[in-house]
């Protein structure tokens, strides 16, 4: 019996996502492109998943990640950004309602057309929280592989539009200078302690108790609390964040497997539509915060961008905007969608909402 090389050396296929990882994340590094190791490890996790080379982020690996993520988020709302937060809370519930309410009502117009199999459609295009959302679509009958699909799909696109905006952004603002990095620099040692037990012991705990996002969003919670409160300093190395960027950039990466794009050539067209569709919901709610509140055109795009919270706080903290707002925004949504998606989708996916 023949067995694929591909499926049996793990460690050489390791070695070789590192080094594409490596050369790609650099390139667009040196391009002063924002997130820059979130999308070489993306891509480069794309480019050998798409070869039916079967690797994946360990579960422990991914919630540490993310649990980085959620402090570094943490980091990004001071007591004055908190306050400001509270003062503008129907901009928040106005905006986050918006985008819900759009992926709901494309959902459901795509489900109407038949253009996706039962609830796919629905479960697809449910903003923020992939995995859950695709956890809760298998564990309601929708093409489980379709829906996984159009989710990481969006991620990819909107992560990837991001950060080209947010590049071209700045580059018009002012010529990008590429300060020094001190990779392994720490201010306060006891600072970087209290941040690692936030963000890895809270995080690995979030996760044994199965709570939907919970590794990113109780370190998220959590450390903004004791932040506000004077009783914590996130203090975040350098290589720490590149690790945990290199490592959410493989998880969307390599889920792009050769059977999911096969299963939705077809679909590609609708798939393509509905998320460019979406993502023109975000652009008006960001012109809305533009005009309307204030912020400059750069922080409301990210703000109001219909992709990962993981993936969009990357861009926005390696970017010149008010990075306090867009993580406060993206947290809102993310918790509304985690709160109230699965209702909202199952209220739309109901037979007899569809026959009226």
């Amino acid at each position: 019996m023949l067995v694929n090389p591909r499926l049996t050396m793990p460690a050489l296929w390791w070695g070789v996502l590192l080094l594409i990882s490596a050369v790609l994340a650099w390139a667009l590094t040196a391009f002063h492109l924002p997130a820059g190791v979130l999308l070489g490890c993306m891509l480069a996790g794309i480019l050998l998943s798409s070869r039916d080379i079967r690797l994946g982020v360990p579960n422990p690996l991914f919630a540490l990640a993310q649990g980085v993520l959620g402090c570094l988020m943490a980091q990004s709302l001071q007591p004055a950004t908190l306050v400001r937060v509270a003062g503008d809370w129907p901009l928040f519930l106005g905006a986050t309602v918006s985008i819900i309410a759009a992926s709901a009502g494309l959902g459901w117009f795509l489900m109407r057309r038949q253009v996706f199999p039962g609830t796919t459609a629905v479960w697809g295009l449910a903003p923020g929280a992939a995995s859950a959302m695709v956890v809760m679509a298998e564990a309601y009958g929708a093409d489980v592989r379709l829906v996984a699909f159009m989710q990481y799909l969006r991620v990819a696109m909107v992560t990837a539009v991001a950060a080209l905006v947010a590049h071209f952004w700045t580059v018009q603002a002012a010529p990008p200078i590429a300060p020094e990095v001190h990779w392994f620099s720490v201010i306060h040692a006891g600072h970087l302690g209290w941040t690692l037990v936030l963000a890895f012991a809270v995080s690995s705990v979030a996760r044994w108790l199965k709570i939907p996002g919970g590794a990113m969003v109780v370190p998220l919670i959590l450390g903004a609390a004791l932040q506000a409160m004077g009783l914590l300093v996130i203090e975040l190395p350098p290589a720490l964040l590149a690790v945990s960027y290199a490592v959410i950039g493989w998880s969307i990466g390599l889920r792009f497997t050769p059977s999911i794009l096969r299963h939705a050539w077809r679909a590609l067209p609708a798939v393509l539509g509905s998320i460019f569709a979406l993502m023109g919901v975000g652009v008006v709610i960001a012109v809305g915060l533009n005009q309307w509140a204030g912020y400059d055109p750069l922080t409301a795009y990210l703000a109001s961008s219909p992709g990962g919270a993981d993936s969009v706080a990357i861009i926005a903290a390696t970017s010149a905007v008010d990075a306090g707002f867009v993580m406060a925004m993206q947290l809102a949504r993310l918790l509304m969608v985690l709160v109230w998606g699965p209702h909202v989708s199952r209220f739309i996916a109901t037979p007899s909402h569809n026959d009226r």
